[in-house]
């Protein structure tokens, strides 16, 4: 895969942006076509608008919310883009991430790269040259609304790049001021003069809100492949009824998400016969007496296991429409006013509200909710997983060692509940709440920025429940070994209990210290290796 990657503000991919923005070795350029745009109209600007007499145009000549009718002179230009920095950096609270950082530095080069912004060329270089450098822009999380675009957080990018003395950057692994960092990265002059329209183009649209987004979604996209295999484990490990997946049910009700959960498990599990009514004839030492010799088949499963399609699918197919709007959004020109060529070679500037973030707002808010529920199914199994009377006789607690002495796994299904209430307390919509800001020019806002960040927060407290499935069904599956010795795993579940192994050794001489067992739990799916071995078995999933 080549290592560069060159934006035109038309084609950049959801893919994209999270590879660059997870590995800095990642280099990107601005495509010809696009600079010769931008140089076109640049030029224009010169020379038909750089004057007193030219036309008023929002944050251009004008100054900016209730201060549009008011006429900024050329010669003040330069001096209104760095006031204008100073004003909207009114962040707080702690600093996006440094992929969040890379993801934004990107994603706002690509919109100028389309020339509906109307910034100097070289700002786009500026900004490229901070991104190949590995100078990541501190930025406050908490100060936008999300309406005239994330302009607290992109402030303090936008001061960054100019070199202002007050902002901050991460490099290579330090925070420092940003004109050290420029100094020892050499990329040019520490000072990086703002002229008309190039702050104003840096601070508008919800460029945060969709860096945020864009990786909550992709890792929602790996995450619930993940889902599938830490159910098909728990499949195994409850000797669970197949008939639930058999692909005549789906068919019968055919949402594409469901269909494409049941086949997944059907994948995982194909050569299964753990999963059999011969398996499940075997008595566990655990489970209940059964009153009856020839022993009663258990027709259907519960919920949690029996339902999983139906409850995966619409997480499938709700990431679907969110992608969708992701991808849009990524080739958006989300700035005001944009600019337009005419006929003639003439341009003409236009007012608009492309900034304002409610696409991504609802479409972060139903992220919330699709995978808070995503991790109430898989919690749900858990609890099972440690309670013999509802996992068909594994052991109490998965407990090893001294009965009494050792506790087992309670508390770590407790920490998993204790998320899942976090994730249900997170789904409250904040698409929906709108408080009129700076003087009520801004009377509706989205809440983009905030709705983005509670998705992330819920897709990270999913990933710890998802590994812990893994993990506790692993350890059923280990404990159950020798007594259903005669019984095989499913080709993929099996390459999928062999990787955990491999990390996490079963837990066989009593407690030990689980914080460390939940923190390799989770990097299954942060690294996607647990995926990454089952794809390597039996072929791709998605």
């Amino acid at each position: 895969m080549s290592t560069s990657i060159a934006i035109d503000g038309l084609t950049l991919t959801a893919r994209d942006v999270t590879a660059v923005a997870r590995d800095p070795s990642r280099q990107v350029t601005l495509a010809p076509s696009s600079r010769a745009a931008l140089a076109e109209s640049r030029a224009f600007i010169e020379a038909n608008w750089m004057h007193d007499g030219a036309p008023m145009m929002y944050s251009f000549n004008t100054g900016v919310g209730l201060l549009k009718d008011t006429r900024i002179k050329v010669a003040d230009s330069a001096l209104f883009q760095t006031q204008l920095i100073r004003a909207h950096a009114a962040g707080l609270g702690e600093p996006f991430s440094e992929e969040v950082s890379r993801a934004t530095m990107l994603l706002r080069a690509n919109a100028f790269a389309s020339n509906y912004s109307a910034p100097r060329v070289e700002v786009v270089d500026r900004l490229l040259a901070f991104l190949n450098a590995g100078i990541h822009p501190v930025m406050p999380q908490k100060g936008s609304v999300g309406a005239s675009g994330d302009l607290a957080p992109l402030a303090y990018l936008a001061a960054a790049i100019a070199g202002f003395d007050e902002a901050e950057v991460i490099y290579r692994g330090q925070r420092m001021h940003a004109p050290a960092a420029i100094t020892q990265a050499g990329i040019g002059n520490v000072k990086f003069v703002l002229e008309a329209k190039d702050a104003s183009a840096l601070i508008n649209g919800c460029t945060v809100s969709l860096a945020v987004a864009v990786l909550a979604a992709a890792d929602s996209r790996t995450m619930l492949l993940d889902a599938c295999i830490s159910l098909g484990l728990t499949l195994e490990a409850m000797r669970a009824e197949m008939s639930a997946f058999d692909p005549r049910i789906h068919q019968a009700r055919p949402h594409a998400g469901q269909i494409k959960t049941a086949a997944i498990i059907r994948t995982l599990l194909a050569g299964s016969t753990r999963t059999t009514h011969e398996a499940r004839s075997v008595q566990l030492a655990e489970e209940l007496r059964r009153t009856d010799i020839d022993y009663t088949p258990r027709i259907q499963d519960v919920y949690s296991l029996r339902c999983a399609p139906q409850v995966y699918g619409p997480v499938f197919d709700a990431l679907d429409y969110i992608d969708s709007i992701v991808d849009k959004e990524i080739n958006s020109a989300t700035d005001n006013p944009l600019i337009f060529g005419k006929d003639g070679g003439d341009f003409e500037i236009i007012s608009g509200g492309n900034f304002h973030g409610q696409y991504l707002a609802q479409a972060m808010d139903l992220l919330a909710m699709a995978v808070t529920d995503l991790g109430s199914i898989c919690e749900r199994r858990i609890a099972r997983l440690i309670d013999p009377t509802l996992s068909w006789g594994l052991p109490r607690n998965l407990m090893s060692g001294v009965r009494g002495v050792n506790t087992g796994y309670p508390v770590v299904q407790c920490s998993m509940s204790s998320l899942v209430m976090e994730n249900r307390t997170l789904c409250m919509p904040g698409s929906v709440d709108s408080i009129p800001a700076k003087g009520n020019s801004e009377d509706h806002v989205s809440n983009s920025t905030w709705c983005a960040r509670k998705a992330a927060t819920v897709v990270a407290n999913t990933q710890y429940i998802v590994g812990v499935e893994m993990l506790l069904a692993a350890q059923g599956l280990t404990m159950t070994a020798e007594a259903l010795s005669g019984f095989v795993l499913g080709h993929g579940t099996q390459a999928a209990f062999d990787e955990v192994r491999r990390q996490i050794p079963a837990c066989l001489d009593g407690d030990r210290w689980f914080h460390d067992d939940i923190v390799i739990a989770r990097s299954f799916i942060l690294t996607g290796s647990v995926r990454n071995a089952v794809e390597r078995a039996i072929g791709t999933l998605s």
